[in-house]
This record gives C-alpha cells, sequence and structure tokens, in this order.
C-alpha cells in the first residue's frame, strides 16, 4: 500500500487524557489498573476506568446521543488539539471528501442496561426516552463524528470484537487508495459497562488481579475502556517526527468463536499480509506491540505466531497491563502508543508482567528501553478469529 500521514492522532485510557499522560506512564512503566468500583458492578476484578467521563456531559446540539460511550469519545477527541486538527481538515478537503471510520464493540449498551431497570412493570417497555439509533447502535458513534464535525464524507463502523479499531485502519487505506476519499478520521471508543464484565466473568477471561500478559502465572485480562484516533492524509513530505502508516494484514481463521487457533495460524496471516502491505521483511521490524490479553491461549497462541513469523529476535511486549484491555478501542489506542514509541525511541514494557512464561520464547521486554524504532507492528485479534496487523513507521520510505 502506499504510506499514509498521520497527520494528527490522539489517546485517552485509565493512564490519563492525551499524549503527555501516556508518554510518561510509558516511561515509568505504570499501569492505571484499579480494583473495579465501576457502577454496580460487584466483580473481584481489575479494570482500567478512565477518570471523569460522567462529569463531561455532551453539548446540547448532540443530546440525542448522550451516553458513557459518547461522553467519554468527545472528551478524547477534544485532547492534544485533535479535534481542531480535525475540523482543519475538513476544511481543507472539503466536507464531503472527509470519511469516518470507527471502531467499537459494544458501543453505548451502557445506555440500554439502564433503560432496562427502568422498563415498564406491566409490558415490559423500555422508557420512552431511550434512543437505541443514537446510543447503543454502533453506528451512532460514526454519526456522532459525522454531526459534531460536519463531516458528509463516507462513514461506517466496524465491530469486530477486539480488532475493531485496528480494522478501520485498513478500511480507511482502501478509500483512500481507490480516490474515494481524501482524508479519514479513524479510531475507536469502548467504554465500561455490566455486559462485557460480567460477560468475560462469566467465561472466566478475568482475573482478580491486575493482568500480566505472558506471564508464568498469567490468569485472565483486566477491562478497560479508551478511545483513541488518528487522522490519515496522502502526503508526499512531512516534519521529521511524523508517523506513517506503512502496511495492514488481515484474516480470519474462524476457528473458534472465543478461542485463537492454538498455534496462532490467523495472527500469522494477518502478520505476514501486513509485511507484505508494506514491502517490509520480518528483520525490518524493531518491535511489536502484542495483542497481549493475559489469557493463557491467547498469549500461547500469539507467541507461537511471533516465532514462526519473527523469530526470537524482535523486542515485543503487551501494553494492557497498563491501559487494560480497551476491547473494540484496542487496535487504536495501540497505535497511537506505537506512534509515542515511533517518535521517543523508546519501547514500552509490560506492567504487571513478573516473569515471562518459559514456554512463550520471544524476546518480551518487562520494562521499557530507549531504542532506535524505524518500523513497528501491532496486534489486534478479536473473537470468532478477525484478526489485523498494522505496521508503522518514521518515514514513508
Amino acid at each position: 500500500m502506499k504510506p499514509l500521514l498521520l497527520s494528527a492522532y490522539t489517546a485517552t485510557t485509565c493512564l490519563g487524557v492525551g499524549l503527555d499522560a501516556h508518554r510518561s506512564a510509558l516511561r515509568e512503566d505504570r499501569s492505571g489498573l484499579q480494583p473495579c468500583a465501576f457502577e454496580t458492578v460487584d466483580l473481584p476484578t481489575w479494570v482500567g476506568e478512565v477518570p471523569g467521563v460522567d462529569e463531561h456531559p455532551l453539548p446540547a446540539a448532540l443530546a440525542a446521543f448522550e451516553c458513557r460511550n459518547h461522553r467519554l469519545a468527545l472528551l478524547a477527541l477534544r485532547a492534544d488539539g485533535f479535534e481542531d486538527r480535525v475540523r482543519a481538515a475538513v476544511a481543507r478537503h472539503g466536507a464531503n471528501r472527509v470519511g469516518v471510520f470507527m471502531g467499537t464493540s459494544t458501543s453505548g449498551i451502557l445506555q440500554t442496561e439502564l433503560a432496562y431497570r427502568e422498563r415498564d412493570a406491566a409490558t415490559g417497555a423500555l422508557p420512552a426516552a431511550f434512543n437505541y439509533a443514537t446510543t447503543h447502535n454502533p453506528y451512532a458513534l460514526a454519526e456522532l463524528m459525522r454531526e459534531h464535525l460536519g463531516i458528509t464524507g463516507m462513514a461506517t463502523t466496524i465491530s469486530t470484537a477486539c480488532s475493531s479499531s485496528a480494522k478501520v485502519f485498513a478500511a480507511a487505506a482502501r478509500q483512500l487508495a481507490l480516490g474515494t476519499i481524501d482524508a479519514a478520521l479513524v479510531g475507536g471508543v469502548d467504554s465500561l459497562c455490566l455486559t462485557t464484565l460480567y460477560g468475560f466473568a462469566s467465561l472466566e477471561l478475568t482475573s482478580s488481579d491486575p493482568c500480566r500478559p505472558c506471564d508464568a502465572g498469567r490468569n485472565g485480562i483486566s477491562i478497560g475502556e479508551g478511545a483513541a484516533y488518528a487522522l490519515l492524509e496522502r502526503a508526499d513530505a512531512a516534519p521529521a517526527d511524523a508517523v506513517w502508516l506503512l502496511g495492514a494484514g488481515e484474516s480470519s481463521d474462524a476457528y473458534h468463536m472465543s478461542s485463537p487457533h492454538p498455534d496462532g495460524l490467523g495472527a500469522q496471516m494477518a502478520m505476514q499480509a501486513a509485511l507484505r502491505s508494506s514491502s517490509l521483511r520480518a528483520g525490518d521490524i524493531q518491535y511489536i506491540n502484542l495483542h497481549g490479553t493475559a489469557t493463557p491461549a491467547n498469549d500461547s497462541a500469539e507467541g507461537k505466531a511471533v516465532m514462526a513469523v519473527f523469530g526470537q529476535g524482535v523486542p515485543c511486549s503487551s501494553t494492557k497491563g497498563a491501559t487494560g484491555h480497551t476491547l473494540g478501542a484496542a487496535g487504536a489506542v495501540e497505535a497511537v502508543l506505537c506512534a509515542i514509541a515511533l517518535v521517543d525511541g523508546f519501547v514500552p514494557g509490560s506492567p504487571g508482567t513478573r516473569a515471562l512464561d518459559p514456554a512463550l520464547h520471544m524476546n518480551y521486554q518487562l520494562r521499557g528501553s530507549p531504542a532506535v524504532l524505524r518500523h513497528v507492528l501491532t496486534n489486534s485479534f478479536g473473537f470468532g478469529g478477525s484478526n489485523c496487523s498494522l505496521v508503522f513507521g518514521r518515514s514513508a520510505a
């Protein structure tokens, strides 16, 4: 694929709002996970909750979209001057030449959960004020962005579980290559809700401790929430510290509804496709941001896949020990963390991980460290075998 410039990007997670908060957390090998105290949830688990989300209601003009997920979406959009950069792109290219590509897994499902508590005792009807189309509906996230930013170009929401907001980069790149748009707002938003917390607990996939990706004693995920965005544009030149999307690879192994192929075959295919897309070889990658959820099956399968494609040399880590697993937002969040790593020349560590599982033969980084980085790869793998790998670089060459 032709390289695309990330002309702006930002992220908001339990580590804080904006790039500086994430940059300092990575440097300090710091986690934002805390014991779960969300809403009415009663579970022995840790979560990555973004502080103060409910203190940022939507403006009156967007009242129909009011829900926690959209509060988080706009809170994150305003960070690092990102909203202004998007508005400038809309003015530069034209409202109909900017596309919106959002990823989410559960969207505003919390709003439905709250509405369900208030259903009519006799009929079971949900309250009249509840509006599924503008809250829980996954497309509502993309429509919110169009409405708020005055974008009239193509828009879509991708919901493929934990690969959702990685796949938006690939989807946007295809449309930019086709010439249907000149710029793309890409990103992902997922917020805490009872469905995911109790759902993952029922699958026995949550840990009662802060998650420990790739650790010998790992026993489950820590669910987080977050929002991250990037503005993708074609460019012939850019500042020296620019970050480029160089390649994207997708696969669908369809091995099992909630478990990866034990040998990570789908993960291998996605990583190999990303390398082909970027015209790079395995030896050109200096860091891999693993999907690394801290479940025994996922980390084992991904470890085998990484070894099959890259061998033991390339440094890798999972940043989910810092942010929690932000589900549908994870792909975009970790794309932004990779951008920070490239610009800062720093390989992130793995907060929470104590000792690498000896069955995983990767060059796993427990602590962050300076490094010369030119190309990095990030993995996002979703339920049902929906896999996506992205390659980012410091130059378009």
